[in-house]
């Protein structure tokens, strides 16, 4: 099955993560939740998928364009 990289689209700080590599997770559900300006800024699932890897922790500072997690599509 292909990969693909999730990229922030913020720059600003991991809030929390809502998936764990091996979840599926369906189309525009949230990943990960990125705090911005005091905004919480979901970043979402491509696709319907499966989470191989998380590639930032829990209070992270990312940028944007960095890659966030690697999802596998069918």
């Amino acid at each position: 099955m292909p990969t693909r990289e999730v990229k922030s689209e913020i720059t600003g700080k991991v809030w929390k993560i809502e998936a764990k590599p091996g979840d599926h997770v369906d189309e525009e559900n949230p990943i990960l939740v990125l705090e911005s300006m005091k905004m919480e800024i979901p970043v979402s699932a491509p696709a319907d998928c499966r989470i191989v890897e998380i590639l930032v922790a829990e209070e992270d500072a990312v940028s944007e364009g960095q890659v966030v997690a690697i999802v596998e599509t069918s």
